[in-house]
């Protein structure tokens, strides 16, 4: 199912993204899991996108979703740029949150899956007391080879669950996804990441102005040095040069065509 068609994306290098608000998203969501639709939700960011320029299988696969939001300020700021802007940012965390507000007014059966097993109780645990009505129709790690996956899957099939969260991290929550979403039985699922350790207490999320101003990257850098630097280095800087370069793009296109107009008057 394709909440939005294709036509009215909005692209950004090898990416295409969605217009649509935190709120607008959910509906949808919601929507879907209400309809019996069967679909996938895709958060991407600048480092994600430019993991799909060198893993076509990962392009392939994101491409295919029901709906693709910007998770990152820079792509907020570059859609400007081009042209066509996107409405606003719209996190894996914040749709965690959204979805689950929304689900525990409408029966809609939730899955948790992804982390470390006491990690991913934690998370499960504070959402149910921030949303008790929620109803909670399965929980488990992430912690499983390729052969035990469809038992997985099957498993979530067997809770009833409506919509599976998954964080396991990219690509591997991607292609879980990818070979076992028909067998969970739900009908929307979305990969998140790393935000179960967010909001299991293990990592702080970065202060609302530090999000507004489009450095909740760095503030994770601080938090994960070792892990994260090296990725954001070079993700950063190969974004920075590739947009360069679509933006100089752009302004010759606009003045061989004002330049063209010109010689016809």
């Amino acid at each position: 199912m394709r909440a939005v068609d294709a036509v009215t994306r909005v692209p950004i290098l090898n990416g295409s993204f969605d217009p649509l608000t935190l709120s607008q998203t959910v509906d949808r969501m919601m929507d879907m899991a209400r309809s019996g639709a069967r679909g996938y939700v895709c958060t991407v960011n600048v480092a994600i996108l430019m993991m799909m320029r060198a893993d076509p299988r990962l392009q392939t696969f994101i491409d295919g979703a029901a709906l693709i939001v910007a998770d990152g300020q820079p792509l907020i700021w570059v859609s400007s740029w081009l042209g066509k802007r996107l409405p606003e940012r719209v996190t894996g965390i914040d749709l965690i949150e959204t979805v689950c507000d929304r689900a525990q007014n409408t029966g809609v059966g939730v899955y948790f899956l992804g982390a470390r097993r006491e990690i991913i109780n934690a998370a499960a645990d504070q959402l149910k007391s921030r949303y008790p009505d929620l109803k909670v129709a399965g929980v488990d790690d992430g912690y499983f080879t390729d052969e035990e996956a469809r038992g997985r899957a099957e498993a979530i099939s067997r809770s009833g669950a409506n919509i599976l969260i998954v964080a396991m991290g990219v690509p591997r929550q991607e292609h879980f996804l990818e070979q076992h979403l028909d067998k969970t039985g739900v009908n929307v699922a979305m990969g998140v990441g790393g935000s179960f350790d967010v909001l299991a207490g293990l990592r702080s999320r970065a202060p609302h102005w530090i999000q507004k101003i489009g450095f909740e990257w760095l503030y994770r850098l601080a938090q994960e040095p070792g892990r994260l630097w090296r990725r954001y280095f070079s993700t950063n800087l190969q974004f920075l040069k590739l947009i360069s370069g679509e933006l100089l793009l752009g302004q010759q296109r606009r003045m061989t065509k004002h330049n063209r107009d010109e010689d016809s008057e």
